[in-house]
């Protein structure tokens, strides 16, 4: 596909460099040198400098040949603007657009193909309230992705010493066959596709999936406590710290947010009814501990700073806070963050990564998640009456070494595969696959050419 992304920020850049090692051709511009220099010496991808605004431009760049547009700038103006010239320019693109204005959000109609035709809005804000709600329903994870509407849940969750799992073969696993499936491993910084003979090892964190009802009962066999979070401490109150909160208004828990700004906090005791409102710099032990961030179920840390959110989690972790998810924005500092013992690092960069993938598949992709640092995916995608996949069992389709398929939706029905396992046409499919057999996984679920023929 021919891809052109207007800005090339933090999300500009990640979706550039996704898109470019996916063998795509990418064409990016940006009015900000500096931000072109980045891409010209890290990405594989034709640069410009220039304005997502100008017709001119967006004409020189190829515009009217090209597949996509994703207009991902910090102002949701030029961003809505280049998807109204890249709808009059091209009439049969894909317009993706980042918007972060909920006063635009709540304008329906402002997108619908009379006007702009815009076929996906990226907000990353409504994205990590979303994944921060699945991890609060799901006490003891480090990780919730949910397919088929949340009636199927990709889990992950670190193994401790006292876990059953661990120094055992996956093989040797009884009891819960066709209930759940390891779909993944992530060993330091090495994500593996697991196969029967491989042992999981403490401090390994693995993937599950399963149906959504019967998440605690498997996450209770594996000494994962799965008690309630009842009190929440969220630092930050900005757009993202305010919107988690809002979310959990009416709900009948313990909700504390703190931030610095004594207009801010007054702001937020207006809109906010039942969360406490803290003024106070959550980097100082000693405000937190006169909050009880010890006794807290859950803290979250979301200033606008990313190296106090980590200081922040590990402040309220040696304190005793349970559990901790901390807002990190550079996807370079995943990889450190995620091995100094935080539990959760949530990035709304990999959020919008996420978002258009599943645009640029072929076959018939639903929905695409990256997994730890990028390394594999999850994939939810419909079995096509004449692929490779259908009519045949499991142990017989030749999967790539790599990938493996985590679960099967057949109208109501939700089977968790074995060898014997025959995917019908139309069934949906859960799978998991290394980044680079992706290409193989993707020839598998494609409708054959004989087909047309």
């Amino acid at each position: 596909m021919k891809i052109v992304i207007v800005g090339a920020g933090e999300v500009g850049y990640h979706i550039a460099k996704k898109l470019s090692e996916e063998k795509n051709e990418v064409i990016i511009i940006d009015k900000d040198p500096r931000k072109i220099r980045r891409i010209n010496e890290n990405l594989d991808v034709q640069s410009f400098i220039g304005s997502g605004t100008s017709p001119k431009i967006l004409r020189e760049l190829g515009l009217e040949e090209a597949d996509m547009i994703v207009a991902a700038t910090d102002s949701d103006e030029v961003n809505l603007i280049s998807c109204l010239l890249a709808r009059n320019l091209n009439r049969y693109m894909i317009k993706v657009a980042r918007v972060k204005n909920q006063e635009y959000l709540q304008e329906k109609d402002l997108f619908k193909k009379e006007l702009l035709g815009v076929d996906m809005i990226i907000n990353t804000r409504s994205m990590m309230v979303e994944t921060v709600l699945n991890l609060i329903n799901v006490p003891g994870s480090s990780e919730v992705i949910e397919f088929v509407g949340g009636q199927v849940k990709l889990i992950g969750f670190s193994i401790s010493d006292e876990s059953p799992l661990a120094g055992r073969q996956l093989i040797s696993i009884k009891g819960f066959e066709g209930d759940f499936l390891v779909a993944a491993i992530l060993r330091g910084h090495r994500i593996l596709i697991p196969h029967g003979g491989d042992t999981i090892q403490t401090n390994d964190l693995i993937y599950i999936v399963a149906r959504s009802t019967d998440i605690n009962r498997i996450l209770e066999y594996f000494h994962i406590k799965t008690k309630e979070t009842k009190n929440i401490l969220i630092v930050g109150g900005g757009e993202m710290g305010a919107a988690i909160a809002g979310s959990l208004d009416d709900r009948k828990l313990n909700v504390k947010i703190m931030d610095m700004d004594g207009e801010r906090c007054k702001q937020l005791a207006v809109t906010l009814k039942h969360v406490i409102i803290i003024r106070g710099d959550g980097t100082d032990r000693d405000i937190l501990r006169e909050e009880n961030a010890g006794n807290m179920d859950l803290t979250i840390a979301v200033t606008g700073d990313e190296e106090s959110n980590v200081l922040i989690s590990l402040l309220a972790k040696d304190l005793g806070t349970k559990r901790t998810i901390t807002r990190v924005s550079k996807l370079s500092y995943m990889p450190v963050v995620c091995s100094i013992g935080l539990d959760t690092v949530i990035n709304p960069r990999m959020s919008a990564v996420r978002a258009i993938l599943q645009y640029i598949r072929r076959g018939k992709i639903i929905s695409v998640a990256p997994l730890r640092e990028e390394h594999a995916e999850a994939i939810e995608a419909e079995a096509l009456e004449t692929s490779d996949i259908v009519n045949t069992p499991l142990s017989k389709v030749k999967f790539p070494k790599g990938a493996i398929l985590g679960a099967v939706i057949r109208g109501d029905e939700i089977i968790i595969p074995r060898g014997d396992t025959i995917v019908k046409p139309n069934d949906r499919l859960i799978i998991f696959a290394m980044q680079q057999v992706v290409p193989q996984l993707e020839d598998l679920l494609t409708v054959k050419l004989e087909y047309f023929e």
